[in-house]
């Protein structure tokens, strides 16, 4: 196969949401190359792009696949991508690693909520973008009003290359403005006749090429006063100039498609082969240490690994930018997270799941390997001369959660590593097993995202597993002071166990009064692992507690606080002072005296009106502001107490607090009101008491809970 030099690689993404034929357009690009000779379709589950089969299952996109083509001397990299918000980080990936992203507009929808969605991590990496208006041969597609809506949303960057001569089923004629012609294309689409342009559509041929030409010059004061000069740009001009534009973010050249009936594709492809920019054109990468890095031929070898995926029968594939220099079979490379060597013993160009050998790959390719021991997607690979790592790709936070678990219990270890395995492909899909709620967590971007998973977990590693509602990281605490005498006694023959312990227990707050009651002996503060602090108060006079049994009492209390009283969460800000008690000369011992404190401690705390304090999230909601009356009744249904209202540029921002309780409810909620265009930042606050009738009810759940796991 093919070695290209670097001025000869683009890396594509194809972007857009879902419905609007990125998978279709692959396969065409693949067929029109002559890489394929007969093209698959979605509905018929043989595509090169989507073939996982939970993709055949749900009939859309759920990764990111990597494709090529070569057109024209060029080699162009393809990675098409899902267009579901669930699935965001397969996207963040593809746009991070390629150069120029295809954003494609389903000339029947305009722009939607999913376009909204995806531009704002392509603006938000200023990658040069090409906007396709596909499935013009459809009977509602418009395309003039999915300009005007592109107009308004990405801003007067919208360049029109080309436009349809008419839209509709009887869609076959493309208006192409740089090069001033008609393709004309067959009934079943493919190579096009290049025909003048009809007279009635010069006029309007005429003035868009002359807006072309302006928008080409306004980008480089050297084209500018040719422009002045000639009145005009001659094509090589204009390609100078919107490859310009397109790298400052001032330029979206429009293209015409019918992916489905391969009308267009070509003509796009030839576009990204001479005006798009490639890897080498592209502003420097920055390492983690703060220096540029950038795609250099001559300089030592750097790979960065931007996606680990487990295969059944292959294993671990790493797909890889080379990022300077070349890569080759047999080269040996330093991963700089992990101090290791890494080999490349195999080295592939990938199409979904075919992967073609290849002997070596130049700076900007992309490929893949095979079983690197220890490298893992957002590590760098340098050969000799290179040091330092490239900033890694960040990822959004998880949006929703489950507790998961299997069904047999034999299935745990196993089940624990396929999480971490699916973890290491997704990034966004985050594992976790919490001690305190004795629970897995698996928490994802949303309620499909979780729920491919587990077909993932059931299907493809034949785990049957359950996904129930997280439990949540209640506190207890105390309201008003109390006391309790404890005595425990047991004689079983020979030595026997006694102990008795008398104590205070108060709610503890900053800077408190001193005890009054009793002589304060010593103080032990405490700073809970788990938040708030305990303070413990030596109040024994006259030895009736001997010294050395203290520190069984505070570890009996610090047991018990660690398993509250109410409903087995722990116990945060209280005072204890043990004032008084027992003990026997010859079976007093620490186990006695520890098991007397625990249970003076828990009667105590039951006087004590225990209060459960419960985990509260503050969000940020940015939402436009035709959706703030439903967006408000949703938090104030969650109870959510709204903090602020800001406006943001042409959106609205509701700052609140919502209990944690709710917010894997509320989450969904807010996309299905908003049809996904409030955006939700959320992070912990603080904990809250809880209503007396929802303490009553979570105690009494807590209790049928363990007089179930009893029997």
């Amino acid at each position: 196969m093919k070695t290209y030099d670097e001025k000869h690689i683009k890396n594509v993404a194809l972007i857009g949401p879902a419905k609007s034929g990125k998978t279709t357009l692959a396969e065409t690009m693949l067929f029109e190359a002559g890489l394929i000779n007969r093209r698959g379709s979605v509905e018929d589950h043989n595509t090169i792009s989507d073939y996982q089969e939970v993709e055949h299952e749900r009939g859309s996109s759920v990764f990111a696949t990597s494709l090529h083509t070569e057109w024209r001397d060029y080699k162009i990299n393809l990675i098409d991508t899902p267009g579901l918000d669930d699935f965001i980080g397969e996207v963040i990936t593809a746009i991070t690693v390629c150069d120029t992203a295809v954003m494609l507009l389903n000339a029947q929808n305009g722009v939607e909520v999913g376009t909204e969605l995806l531009w704002e991590y392509v603006d938000r990496y200023n990658k040069p973008t090409i906007l396709a208006v596909n499935q013009l041969d459809t009977e509602k597609a418009d395309f003039n009003r999915t300009i005007e809506e592109a107009k308004a949303f990405f801003g007067p960057a919208v360049t029109v290359m080309q436009y349809p001569l008419k839209t509709g089923l009887g869609f076959n004629a493309i208006i192409d403005l740089l090069k001033m012609v008609m393709y004309q294309f067959p009934e079943g689409g493919g190579k096009p006749e290049k025909l003048p342009i009809p007279a009635s559509e010069k006029e309007r041929a005429d003035q868009l090429h002359n807006e072309l030409v302006e928008k080409a010059a306004e980008n480089d004061e050297g084209l500018m006063e040719q422009y002045f000069e000639k009145g005009n740009l001659d094509e090589d001009e204009l390609r100078e100039g919107l490859r310009i534009g397109m790298m400052q973010h001032q330029v979206f050249p429009v293209f015409c498609l019918s992916a489905r009936r391969d009308m267009g594709t070509g003509r796009m492809m030839g576009f990204i082969d001479n005006v798009a920019p490639s890897a080498v054109d592209m502003p420097a990468g920055i390492s983690e240490e703060g220096r540029e890095v950038p795609c250099d031929p001559a300089a030592p070898t750097r790979l960065f690994i931007f996606k680990t995926q487990v295969e059944p029968r292959l294993g671990r594939l790493s797909y890889f930018k080379v990022l300077a220099g070349e890569v080759a079979v047999g080269m040996e490379l330093h991963n700089e997270k992990t101090g290791t060597t890494e080999r490349i013993s195999q080295l592939f160009i990938a199409d979904g799941k075919n992967r073609h050998p290849i002997e070596r790959l130049k700076a900007g390719d992309i490929g893949c390997t095979l079983k690197l021991k220890n490298t893992y997607a957002n590590h760098t690979l340098n050969g000799k001369g290179a040091t330092g790592s490239i900033q890694p790709i960040t990822f959004p936070p998880p949006k929703t959660r489950v507790a998961v678990s299997a069904k047999n219990r034999q299935d745990e270890e196993k089940l624990s590593e396929v999480l971490n395995e699916l973890h290491m492909e997704d990034p966004t899909l985050v594992v976790e097993y919490n001690q305190e709620l004795k629970q897995i967590l698996l928490a994802g971007q949303g309620e499909l995202h979780l729920a491919i998973t587990k077909w993932r977990l059931e299907n493809n590693y034949k785990l049957q597993v359950d996904f129930e509602q997280a439990r949540i990281p209640y506190r207890e605490t105390i309201r008003q002071a109390a006391t309790s005498t404890y005595r425990h006694k047991k004689q079983s023959g020979g030595a026997g166990q006694f102990a008795e312990v008398a104590l205070k227990v108060e709610p503890y707050y900053e800077d408190m009064p001193p005890l009054k009651e009793f002589p304060v002996r010593e103080t032990e503060t405490v700073d809970l692992p788990w938040g708030g602090k305990l303070v413990f108060n030596n109040c024994i006079v006259g030895g009736v507690i001997d010294a050395r049994f203290i520190p069984s009492i505070l570890k009996g209390v610090m047991e018990k606080m660690a398993q509250g009283p109410l409903t087995g969460s722990y116990v945060r800000d209280v005072r204890v002072s043990v004032y008084d008690g027992k003990m026997h000369p010859v079976d007093s011992n620490d186990i006695s005296f520890k098991i007397a404190g625990m249970m003076a401690f828990r009667d105590a705390f039951l006087q004590a009106e225990p209060q459960l304090l419960e985990p509260v999230q503050e969000l940020d909601v940015t939402l436009p502001a035709d959706l703030m009356g439903d967006v408000m009744t949703e938090l104030q249904i969650r109870r959510g107490t709204i903090l602020n209202i800001d406006s943001e540029q042409d959106h609205q921002l509701i700052r609140a607090r919502v209990p944690l309780a709710e917010v894997d409810k509320l989450l969904p909620a807010l996309r299905n009101v908003s049809q996904g265009k409030a955006r939700v930042n959320s992070h912990f606050a603080d904990y809250a008491p809880v209503s007396a009738e929802l303490q009553k009810r979570i105690t009494e759940e807590h209790l049928k809970t363990e007089m179930a796991e009893a029997h």
